[in-house]
């Protein structure tokens, strides 16, 4: 008898292949399943239609363990975000573009839209808010031989005065400047992303004032700047709108900003 057979004609190479074969198979459905995680069922974006759910081809909710004790994220378990905004679609189908019918930087749309994001301050790696002013930062100053910006004129996209600088905001994680904080002229204080301000410093051979451009909105836009809910506390929920609202000023915040170049 020949020592290869297990059973009658069955030998061990059948027996690998088999066992082969079938690993080959979970495989495949296991990696199906990994890579439906998230976004499945999949759901019609025209007719809100939502596709049956297969248990055997769709995989487990992912969750994310936080930080700091604040439990557990599960993206399935928490509600989707508003999406009743004031515009209506170019045309009827499938990823049609949004064309406002508001004020389409206060609504969100487009480059200004924002998520609805947790509203608590980020955090650094000990716990401590990330983004704070200047004062209330852990020994981080403006290098004296830099512009110390702080009572400095802002100059809107209109090339209007619109206030002062009244404070700096820090990234203590990052070690850099994430917002001014700008007083307008009607004594409303609120942040302007960094990134968005052009420094005019005064130059040997010219006469130029020193201030702060802004050029992503016009004065006017500066009162509907979302507002801090506590001062000196910036949220997530916060941070997203602020910077969203200026993104768009890009694009919004003048009527000649929206249309083509070509």
């Amino acid at each position: 008898m020949n020592a290869a057979y297990i059973v009658g004609t069955f030998d061990v190479a059948e027996l690998a292949f088999l066992l082969f074969f079938g690993f080959f198979i979970a495989l495949v459905f296991y990696l199906n399943k990994e890579s439906r995680r998230e976004g499945y069922p999949l759901e019609d974006e025209a007719t809100g239609k939502v596709e049956e759910s297969s248990s055997l081809l769709d995989g487990a909710k992912k969750s994310f363990p936080l930080p700091h004790g604040r439990g557990t994220y599960v993206p399935e378990d928490v509600a989707r975000d508003d999406v009743n905004v004031p515009a209506v679609q170019a045309f009827h189908g499938g990823g049609a573009p949004w064309v406002p019918t508001g004020n389409p930087m206060k609504d969100g749309m487009g480059p200004a839209a924002f998520a609805n994001r947790s509203k608590y301050p980020d955090l650094t790696f000990d716990g401590r808010p990330r983004i704070v002013p200047i004062a209330d930062s852990h020994e981080m100053i403006v290098s004296p031989n830099d512009p110390q910006l702080i009572g400095w004129p802002v100059m809107a996209a209109d090339k209007v005065i619109v206030g002062t600088v009244t404070d700096i905001w820090v990234d203590q994680a990052e070690h850099l400047i994430r917002y001014l904080e700008v007083e307008t002229t009607t004594g409303k204080k609120v942040l302007a992303p960094m990134m968005v301000a052009a420094v005019q410093t005064k130059g040997f051979f010219d006469d130029k004032p020193e201030l702060v451009e802004i050029d992503a909105i016009t004065a006017a836009q500066f009162d509907d700047v979302p507002m801090l809910e506590t001062a000196g506390i910036i949220t997530r929920y916060e941070e997203d709108r602020i910077q969203a609202y200026f993104g768009g000023g890009y694009m919004y915040a003048t009527p000649e900003r929206s249309e083509a170049w070509i």
